[in-house]
């Protein structure tokens, strides 16, 4: 009993010492700042280390980082909120904790909102406000500044509109962007990895994800806003008559566009010919087809052009397209052996098909020499057609030329007659000694 009694008092004693240290509790929350950082770090590595292994084996090298700093904020966060209930600190200490249990909460908010794909500039000024909103509630509350924001207010009509109002619209607003974006890009995300889509459908999905996203987001935004959707009536029936004249053509491009990708008529990398444009198309928007051609140009053609005028898709039921190379041989020459080179040459070009096999045809006997046709199979119209053509000519012409094959060279015959001194009429020299009445 009286060894305890005597712990007892040691123990005091040195409570009482430290108590009277001039920066006891400036040590104290450092020392609570350290051990939470510490577990942070401590967990972060075994999550790395155990954890990810087992959930994605694959993706181990790219997510490791962001998984480690998820892993050291929030537990550095739980640490530190585990300290909230705290008392008797000076307030030197405890603006310390509160300082960095803000900086914690932010970092963390910070890498979830990287992961779900905002940019880094949304990113970071949604891990600001936290910072704000934390810390202010942890040194005394958001009550004072509420209520002076409340109180900078105006009378619009019957409507009372505060400072408060304007803040909480803005901040709603900003919220319902951030996560409609972020819901839409893990939507837009998980649409293109869906094996059982193909490039059509996803895009035709993405487009209405996307419309659906942003209806939900304005309903909610004005329902949490408390706006009467029956003072809209007005509003919109001006819309609709905007639409009605001036968006008639946006709104039917965008009309055109969804019923593109539903009958699958046009999808992205297929090879069409509109006009005197000829390319693959790029992207489906909501207003025009982008169409990339071989030049390096993107031409950007409106939906209904699309559907109103005549389009050739080179890749609509099959991406095998035939490609006609016609040329000319002497009367002279063997034309058995010319149409065989021709067919050898198409052959052992890398870009031509060897199914279906190319085939030559005589034409036509020409005014010069006889016309040939090779018609050749091509699968790959987006990488060009007249490179092949051009490698099919030079094959053409080096067989030609190791065989002794000839290709005509067009040439005219003038003859000149002259004409016979029987037939020819004299000509009679104008008279200049016409007389006049008056001579």
């Amino acid at each position: 009993m009286e060894s305890r009694l005597e712990h007892d008092a040691w123990w005091q004693t040195y409570l009482d010492g430290w108590t009277a240290l001039p920066f006891h509790d400036l040590i104290a929350a450092a020392a609570i700042l350290s051990t939470a950082l510490l577990l942070g770090v401590l967990a972060a590595r075994l999550a790395c280390r155990y954890l990810l292994p087992a959930l994605a084996p694959r993706q181990a090298d790219v997510i490791s980082s962001r998984l480690m700093a998820l892993t050291r904020s929030g537990v550095t966060a739980m640490v530190l909120a585990a300290f909230l209930g705290v008392r008797g600190l000076d307030q030197g200490a405890d603006l310390l904790l509160a300082t960095g249990l803000a900086i914690a909460v932010a970092a963390f908010a910070y890498e979830i909102a990287r992961s779900l794909g905002l940019q880094s500039r949304a990113a970071s000024l949604i891990a600001a406000a936290l910072l704000f909103i934390v810390l202010a509630s942890r040194l005394g509350g958001l009550a004072p500044l509420i209520a002076g924001l409340d109180r900078a207010n105006m009378r619009v009509g019957t409507r009372r509109i505060s400072l408060l109002d304007v803040v909480n619209a803005v901040g709603l607003s900003l919220f319902l962007f951030i996560a409609a974006r972020a819901l839409l890009g893990f939507i837009l995300r998980w649409i293109s990895r869906a094996r059982l889509l193909d490039a059509a459908q996803r895009v035709l999905f993405q487009k209405l994800a996307q419309i659906a996203v942003v209806t939900v987001a304005i309903f909610v935004g004005i329902d949490l806003l408390g706006i009467d959707l029956t003072a809209l009536a007005v509003f919109s029936g001006a819309f609709g008559l905007a639409i009605g004249f001036g968006l008639q053509k946006t709104l039917g491009n965008l009309i055109a566009g969804l019923i593109l990708l539903l009958d699958r008529s046009i999808k992205p990398g297929d090879v069409i010919a509109v006009g005197d444009t000829f390319g693959w198309v790029n992207k489906i928007g909501v207003r025009a087809v982008s169409v990339l051609t071989r030049d390096g140009k993107e031409h950007l053609i409106p939906n209904e052009r699309l559907m109103t005028d005549e389009v050739e898709n080179w890749s609509f039921s099959s991406r095998d397209v035939r490609v006609h190379v016609g040329f000319r041989v002497s009367f002279d020459c063997d034309l058995r052996l010319a149409q065989r080179l021709a067919v050898e040459a198409a052959s052992i070009s890398p870009r031509v098909l060897t199914e279906p096999a190319p085939v030559c045809w005589i034409k036509a006997f020409g005014d010069s020499g006889v016309e040939f046709d090779l018609r050749i199979w091509i699968d790959s119209p987006e990488a060009g057609v007249g490179n092949v053509t051009s490698d099919v000519f030079f094959r053409i012409w080096d067989l030609f030329k190791e065989h002794g094959v000839t290709m005509p060279v067009p040439q005219r015959d003038l003859r000149f007659h002259a004409p016979s001194t029987e037939s020819s009429t004299p000509v009679v020299p104008p008279r200049n000694d016409v007389s006049t009445e008056n001579e």
